[in-house]
């Protein structure tokens, strides 16, 4: 046998209380979703700067990397210190246009340095976005050699390179 219960449903209008406690309306849902979104939005914009700023950081780190490098190869080549001193890919390819005009070739560079050269500006330029670099003398009896490694960083927003600059003795 089965029973049935009577079930006794309200005439007429439904009173206030009873109206809420029916559970959430379409609009607090799209709201709460709303709320939610814009939540996300803000954690996602927050990683994107975190990851941006982590590959700056990256960046500045092979540069500092790259100087050292040069100046290991520097001490490693004692004798030949003075063929190390190079400038931009810029400033090279107007030296060697100049060298050309007068009829004069530029001095050949000692067969290690020009070597070690060729590696530090390759590297330079896989490593990082745009990246060059320049080495020169400076001091008494030029024994300070200043390093510079220079790269584009798009966080920076006056478009000109981001430079590293380090000076160190031999």
């Amino acid at each position: 046998m089965t029973s049935t219960r009577n079930i006794r449903m309200p005439v007429g209008p439904v009173p206030m209380n009873m109206r809420r406690a029916r559970g959430f309306t379409l609009v607090e849902t799209l709201v709460a979703l709303l709320a939610l979104s814009i939540g996300l939005l803000g954690v996602a914009g927050l990683q994107l700067n975190g990851l941006r700023a982590n590959q700056s950081s990256a960046w500045r780190s092979q540069a500092t990397y790259l100087a050292y490098d040069i100046l290991d190869r520097m001490r490693a080549n004692p004798a030949n210190r003075d063929d190390y001193v190079v400038g931009t890919a810029a400033e090279e390819a107007a030296a060697d246009e100049a060298a050309e005009e007068e009829g004069e070739p530029r001095p050949a560079r000692q067969a290690t340095a020009s070597a070690d050269l060729l590696s530090w500006k390759a590297n330079l330029g896989n490593v990082l976005p745009v990246g060059d670099g320049t080495i020169a003398f400076e001091g008494a009896g030029n024994n300070i050699v200043v390093v510079t490694v220079q790269w584009n960083d798009e966080r920076n927003e006056d478009g000109d390179p981001l430079v590293f600059t380090m000076r160190s003795s031999l």
